[in-house]
């Protein structure tokens, strides 16, 4: 080998070296980064729960009354005692006027059906009517609702067993408590997601994913339709680590 091939060989050699050098180092790396994204890619997924009962801040209770008679006129007369008896009833007990609405009365004659035997038919014309209650005094309106046995004492004959005559309750202001409960719900979820790292011998690192579940309100019981039940589910995903 002549001096002037040996000095082109022996730079060409050097850069071969180090580009195998180089290409092994880089695999390394490769290697570590890949065993560490696989590890920092390991993670649990757990749901925290939290509850709260609160009391209805609305009530809308509709009041239905019914009358027959074979006198039409009479009819509307005593709808309108009616509903004068019902105000007064219900002023005298803590109820405002703006509270109360009243619905037109629904007036059927049986005469002018077409279908069944009528012929039997005590009177002829039926009506009923509603008072609606719209209030945020619910223990006022529910000491009124113990006491309408007053008012059937006077003739007045009420609809109390139909669904569309039921009280009902309603809480409004679930956004003044809903950064408190998802903060509570979340915690509950890091408390079962560090329990499952301690049992399997690792550490519980940042939040990856988290979902908030959706409210929901429901009554506590059947007999207490006024205390709601708020309950919410948040969904969390935490890195773990060895």
């Amino acid at each position: 080998m002549t001096n002037q091939t040996a000095t082109k060989w022996i730079p060409a050699a050097l850069l071969g070296f180090f580009v195998c050098i180089g290409l092994a180092i880089l695999g390394y790396q490769l290697s570590s980064a890949a065993i560490a994204y696989k590890q920092f890619e390991r993670s649990v997924t757990v749901k925290g729960l939290a509850e709260k009962e609160v009391t209805a801040d609305v009530v809308i209770w509709p009041i239905q009354f019914t009358l027959a008679t074979n006198d039409l006129q009479e009819l509307y007369n005593q709808v309108d005692r009616n509903s004068e008896k019902i105000k007064a009833f219900l002023l005298l007990k803590g109820v405002s006027p703006e509270e109360m609405s009243f619905s037109a009365p629904n007036i059927t004659d049986k005469s002018a059906q077409q279908w069944g035997d009528n012929s039997r038919a005590e009177f002829r014309y039926s009506a009923n009517q509603t008072v609606t209650v719209y209030s945020h005094k619910i223990d006022v309106v529910r000491n009124v609702m113990a006491e309408m046995s007053e008012l059937g004492k006077q003739g007045i004959v009420f609809s109390g067993d139909s669904y569309a005559t039921q009280p009902e309750y309603i809480y409004t202001k679930l956004n003044d408590i809903k950064p408190a409960m998802v903060e509570e719900a979340t915690k509950n979820a890091r408390v079962v997601a560090e329990k499952f790292a301690k049992d399997s011998d690792s550490q519980l690192g940042k939040i990856k994913r988290a979902s908030q579940g959706q409210f929901t309100i429901l009554p506590r019981d059947k007999n207490t339709p006024y205390i709601k039940k708020i309950r919410v589910v948040s969904t969390v995903q935490y890195y773990l680590s060895d």
